[in-house]
């Protein structure tokens, strides 16, 4: 991985959004929704640079926060500016932007990655300022898929999941279709998960079902019009587009 840099990774074309921190939240979540995509750079016209990250857990966050609190109202959270929320709302989440040079090896990436306890890192050129990309574990372990046969295969790769203990197996975080968005917040927010298998009354997992939030969000207002209190709707459980339903490991999978 030190052989390779980030710039290796970017696509040649690929799809970035970029929020100014004046921009209006709802605003910025539904364009986040509208473009299918989990997180933007945020520039600051004042400073004239990049200064965060606006993500779904953000939302998510301070959806949880202040849904039942008697002081914010939902509907007023919709109206304010990102960089109100930066300053007020997400104070204790609130992290200094963490980037890397396309000029920097896939090593530092992955190593920035786990020490800064992150799942998105932005791509930013030195010279110009401009983000280039937003590299994430999946991109990463999309490229090492790709040029698996030019990477040397360390003794590790050999090991099955359980000798490796990657992955979950106590504990699982579930919901199920009548568990209102509230409650499911909670547990993103609690468990620090970006998924959460559905599950029937037997605990058992539907062959093609999953928990959604963001995207249930998307299709109107937090909160419903002429109201100060959003409802407590349900999970939507939608289905996979991928035929065959969920890919299946087992401890003894490599």
């Amino acid at each position: 991985m030190k052989s390779h840099r980030c710039y290796d990774l970017i696509p040649t074309s690929s799809k970035l959004v970029v929020f100014d921190t004046s921009l209006q939240v709802k605003k910025a979540f539904f364009a986040l929704v509208t473009n299918g995509v989990r997180a933007a750079p945020l520039w600051d016209s004042k400073k004239q640079s990049f200064v965060g990250m606006l993500t779904i857990t953000d939302f998510i966050n301070i959806l949880h926060r202040y849904y039942k609190s008697p002081m914010v109202q939902i509907y007023e959270l919709e109206e304010h500016k990102i960089e109100t929320w930066r300053e007020v709302y997400l104070q204790d989440s609130f992290k200094p932007l963490v980037c890397i040079s396309p000029n920097a090896s896939l090593f530092d990436a992955v190593s920035s990655l786990i020490r800064n306890k992150i799942h998105r890192l932005p791509v930013i050129d030195p010279d110009s300022g401009n983000t280039l990309y937003i590299l994430t574990h999946k991109r990463i372990l999309k490229f090492l898929k790709l040029f698996i046969a030019e990477v040397p295969k360390p003794e590790f790769m050999a090991k099955t999941l359980e000798e490796l203990q990657i992955g979950t197996y106590s504990r699982i975080a579930v919901v199920r279709t009548s568990t209102p968005i509230y409650v499911a917040l909670g547990i993103f927010v609690q468990h620090r998960v970006s998924a959460l298998p559905v599950v029937d009354e037997a605990g058992k997992a539907g062959a093609r079902r999953g928990a959604s939030c963001p995207r249930g969000a998307g299709a109107g207002s937090v909160s419903p019009p002429g109201t100060g209190r959003a409802q407590p709707r349900r999970l939507r459980a939608v289905s996979f587009p991928r035929q065959g339903g969920w890919w299946i490991s087992t401890p003894n999978s490599m």
